[in-house]
């Protein structure tokens, strides 16, 4: 069955913009001239264009007309480091972001305690139906969602004195720095799984990405273990192909990260295709 005429222009003038016909930043023909040249009726050109808009392709800017959004500059994330300062959350991805100047912005955690189940059970290899205390927070960068992060504590910790991992504020030291100050607990080393997956529903609606399975998602499970090799943590982090990249460092480096490539959306999301 064919798609609706909606989505045929929809994905017409999403193919003109990923190849650059349609720059960044360009203003779309009028309403008018998009119906004279699909032949089409206002109401399924303005489909269209509300498609675009879902997906972050396209915005409207009252009393000018319908733009193409600006290019997304990828984020370097360097997933290598000192294993005593990897932590969940705090001041340490705040400070990275702005050393390259970026303005970056996290939302409060929103703190549930839910029994353990599936990877969270298995990474931190708690009895089966014993609670965990998760952590999940929302991160930007200049306004753009660019990642999804989620933490699991065994509720241990808690029992223990760490009571700052069930309250919504931020722990802005950072968990790893804070566990250590009150339980003497040092994260000695991590380990981290990615992969790469189709967003669901809900990755795709908050990154504002197209629904057809163009841009995967990069999902990194870092597993953080204390001197007794325990695990103490575990941090899902879900980044969009499209605006993230990776690095890796290994033996004697440069300190300083070379300037971020100039990376076309065409090329980002190519990147991060699926099948």
């Amino acid at each position: 069955m064919p798609d609706p005429m909606y989505r045929r222009i929809a994905d017409d003038l999403r193919d003109k913009i990923e190849s650059g016909e349609l720059a960044h930043g360009s203003q779309l023909p009028t309403e008018l001239e998009l119906r004279e040249r699909y032949d089409a009726s206002r109401n399924t050109v303005r489909d269209a264009i509300k498609w675009l808009i879902t997906r972050g392709l396209v915005e409207t800017r009252p009393g000018q007309g319908t733009f193409v959004v600006e290019k997304i500059e990828p984020y370097i994330t360097v997933l290598t480091g000192e294993a005593s300062e990897s932590a969940g959350e705090g001041d340490i991805y705040i400070q990275e972001v702005t050393a390259k100047r970026r303005v970056p912005k996290a939302t409060d955690p929103r703190v549930e305690i839910q029994a353990a189940a599936g990877v969270v059970l298995e990474d931190l290899q708690v009895e089966p139906k014993s609670q965990v205390v998760s952590r999940h927070q929302q991160r930007f960068i200049d306004g753009i969602p660019f990642s999804l992060q989620t933490s699991f504590y065994p509720m241990g910790l808690v029992e223990r004195g760490a009571l700052r991992l069930i309250q919504a504020p931020d722990i802005a030291e950072g968990t790893v720095a804070y566990l250590r100050k009150e339980l003497g607990l040092s994260q000695v080393g991590y380990r981290d799984k990615i992969r790469v997956r189709a967003p669901d529903a809900n990755e795709s609606a908050f990154f504002r990405l197209p629904d057809d399975g163009r841009v995967a998602v990069f999902e990194v499970r870092r597993t953080a273990f204390d001197e007794e090799g325990d695990p103490i943590r575990l941090t899902i982090s879900i980044y969009p192909a499209d605006r993230n990249q990776f690095t890796v460092t290994v033996g004697k480096v440069p300190d300083e990260i070379p300037a971020e490539p100039d990376v076309t959306s065409d090329q980002a999301q190519g990147a991060g295709r699926t099948g």
